[in-house]
């Protein structure tokens, strides 16, 4: 994640409708109370928008082959394509920062809601179901940034331990500091999901594949959660992207039995960076892009998430490093020990919502990376 300063006043669709990106399902208290103390860097992880990995994903990688702690996304974005700003997610056909000019914008056959949105894409307050949380004055809430004592940059919280936004000043730009604190707006990388902005036919051929697939044979979950048929994991992240579109712009997909347990947040993540981590503003951008949001954003409000339940008895085969420091033996691992240790996850809300969605997502995302960095070769 980059953090940039600069000014804005809002973030929009190119069919003109105002679209505020969503963060925090939190109230705001004032700015002029803050308690700088209790910014911390799992504060970073836990409120969105960072890039590295979430310290509730700790995981017991350290006593198996590989490295799960490599927190961080993957600077090799597998989707990439050549645009003009080496440092930017954004495709040749999504324009540049700012809007479209230079050449940027819809090529033909792009489709609805491919490669057509715009702004810098930035962690703001939003509610339980991922909307956006406006000023009065019809304007996002953008979460303050900070630098802690150890050089990090993480949200500001008040003294409540709820997250600070940035004020306009009287031109309607965001100042630069709070109290004389400067403060920074967080941009969210979406890393190799950006290939959502492609033009429809990329994920239209995807998603032909993968139903070709699904449709051969008898489908059931791996021990990830993703789907597999006849024992044969679909794991391309191009198909399960294709996939996450249909379902959640149907509620199905066509000609496939969904197995029980199947939870579509697993096709999320088996598209995105396994590195990485997803959050709301993830969640909620991706389905901007890809159209899943149009007119009004997805309802999450009956999506509810449980970790222990999901992952309690969930097991997999992995290769782990014995005692004498040099071996390695396949055994079985229970992965709700394994990668969560035995932790759940605690619902800020009272019921379910967008925040749901987005740990489920990323829960599966770190137990595939568990599994990847562990796996039986």
């Amino acid at each position: 994640m980059t953090y940039p300063t600069y000014n804005f006043k809002k973030l929009i669709l190119a069919g003109g409708t105002m679209f505020a990106m969503l963060a925090i399902p939190l109230a705001v208290s004032s700015v002029t109370s803050l308690d700088l103390g209790v910014i911390s860097a799992a504060h970073a992880a836990d409120d969105g928008g960072s890039s590295k990995k979430s310290g509730g994903h700790k995981g017991k990688a350290g006593s198996q082959k590989g490295t799960q702690g490599k927190g961080g996304a993957s600077s090799n974005k597998i989707f990439r394509i050549p645009a003009a700003e080496e440092d930017s997610d954004r495709p040749v056909w999504a324009g540049v920062k700012g809007g479209k000019s230079g050449g940027g914008g819809k090529p033909a056959g792009a489709g609805s809601k491919k490669g057509d949105l715009y702004g810098d894409m930035v962690v703001l307050l939003r509610d339980a179901n991922g909307a956006p949380i406006l000023t009065s004055a019809g304007l996002v809430q953008v979460v303050a940034y900070v630098y802690d004592a150890s050089g990090n940059l993480v949200p500001m919280k008040d003294a409540s331990g709820n997250p600070v936004v940035i004020p306009y000043n009287a031109d309607g730009d965001l100042v630069t500091e709070i109290n004389g604190v400067p403060v920074y707006s967080a941009e969210v990388d979406l890393g190799r999901l950006s290939v959502g902005r492609a033009p429809s036919k990329v994920l239209d051929h995807s998603l032909t594949e993968a139903l070709s697939k699904l449709t051969a044979g008898a489908v059931t979950l791996d021990s990830t959660g993703r789907l597999a048929v006849d024992g044969v994991t679909i794991d391309s992240p191009l198909e399960n992207l294709a996939l996450y579109d249909k379902y959640m712009t149907t509620g199905s997909l066509p000609g496939v039995t969904l197995p029980a347990g199947f939870n579509p947040a697993s096709l999320l993540a088996a598209a995105s960076d396994k590195y990485g981590s997803i959050s709301v503003d993830t969640v909620v951008y991706m389905n901007s892009i890809l159209g899943v949001n149009s007119t009004t954003y997805y309802n999450f409000s009956t999506t509810n998430y449980d970790r222990y339940t999901t992952w309690k008895n969930a097991t997999a085969q992995i290769l782990v490093l014995q005692p004498d420091g040099v071996t390695y033996k396949v055994e079985t691992v229970n992965l709700y020990d394994a990668v969560f240790n035995d932790t759940n996850w605690v619902d800020p809300t009272p019921t379910g919502g967008a925040d749901d969605f987005a740990t489920a997502a990323d829960d599966y995302r770190a137990v595939i990376e568990f599994v990847h960095d562990n796996a039986v070769r």
